[in-house]
């Protein structure tokens, strides 16, 4: 958890005390700054505790104090500490009614206590939750690498919706869901199959967000694959925006989902290969050389003596066979039915599928 409020005041070195606005002290501080100026709302980014000692300030006067407390607050500050023994011994009235009014967080600063280090509690406690966030990421990323080389894309998956305590699907290059965590999941993540779509008409890498506050989740899409055209799809759906760690998770996720996508597609390429090979070798008469080239990949290949029959649709004839039906695949179902009744087997190759 990042620094707040409640944890400075905690913090036995400094020796905070609340004046005002002890109800809102459980907000993240982003930083701690200083600044005496009049009006410091210019230089702030939303998220500090303001260190100030009022050298510039009127902090007797209610109406000075109530404009100048409204803008902090406006901009973002999360705290104001006041420090006395400086420019005024006590923290005038006007500016505790004012941030009680608004409200604003006042913390007294004593004497005793440098405004660096309020500066250096701050930011060591930044860097400690920044650290705790990476290490979970590491962790995270080791038992990611865990379930997908043990039990492949399901068990990433699973260990995904854990480390986000949400849910993630994978989609294939058609948008069709082939693997969500928990069970439950797939449903929610079919619902989005049109999201992925438009997605997929992006160039790789590409990421979008669905839903937010006022939907059951918020869902993250992420581009899966190396080329200009996604292989596949992720998505990962939490109750809230994720964290540092879980980005971490997501992030070693999509590098794990898109080397198992490459992988299988190489693979993919490589079987193909392989029974053109082993195609070629039948063709030429070497059943031998074609099974010790097969090996376990195909199982048992056809004895001799075989039947082949080679059917292709002229260009002109490819019009009428999307007008008047699918010739090949009658032709196909014929040859099957045939070889069933005489006990022979028969394969199909399909059209584009290379021979020779």
């Amino acid at each position: 958890m990042p620094p707040t409020l409640a944890s400075l005041v905690h913090h036995s070195a400094l020796k905070l005390t609340v004046r005002a606005g002890a109800d809102h002290l459980d907000v993240p501080v982003r930083w701690a700054h200083v600044s005496e100026l009049a009006d410091p709302v210019p230089y702030m980014e939303g998220g500090e505790l303001l260190l100030i000692t009022a050298l510039k300030l009127d902090a007797e006067d209610p109406e000075a104090m109530r404009r100048y407390v409204r803008r902090l607050a406006g901009a973002g500050v999360v705290g104001l500490g006041f420090a006395v023994g400086v420019n005024y011994e006590e923290i005038p009235k006007a500016l505790v009614d004012a941030c009680a009014h608004e409200p604003l967080p006042l913390l007294e600063v004593p004497r005793r206590t440098p405004f660096l280090a309020i500066s250096k509690a701050v930011s060591a406690a930044i860097a400690a939750d920044q650290y705790r966030a990476v290490t979970a990421g590491f962790a995270a990323q080791r038992e990611l690498t865990k379930q997908a080389l043990n039990a492949g894309p399901e068990g990433l998956l699973t260990s995904l919706a854990a480390q986000v305590d949400g849910w993630a699907a994978l989609y294939d290059a058609s948008g069709t869901v082939v693997a969500a965590a928990p069970d439950w999941a797939g449903r929610r993540a079919a619902r989005l199959t049109g999201e992925v779509e438009r997605l997929r008409e992006r160039p790789a890498p590409a990421s979008s967000v669905v839903g937010g506050p006022e939907h059951e989740d918020r869902v993250e899409l992420h581009s899966l694959g190396t080329g200009r055209r996604p292989r596949a799809a992720l998505a990962v759906g939490t109750a809230a925006a994720l964290g540092t760690a879980e980005r971490y998770a997501v992030h070693s996720a999509i590098a794990l989902l898109t080397l198992t996508t490459e992988r299988s597609r190489s693979l993919h390429a490589a079987e193909q290969r392989i029974g053109t090979a082993v195609l070629r070798m039948l063709l030429a008469g070497e059943p031998d050389h074609a099974r010790a080239v097969a090996g376990d990949l195909y199982g048992g290949l056809l004895d001799a003596p075989f039947r082949m029959i080679v059917a292709d649709a002229v260009p002109g004839a490819r019009a009428a066979t999307a007008a008047g039906g699918d010739r090949l695949g009658t032709l196909a179902e014929a040859l099957e039915a045939a070889a069933a009744r005489s006990g022979e087997a028969v394969l199909v190759v399909p059209e584009g599928a290379r021979l020779v």
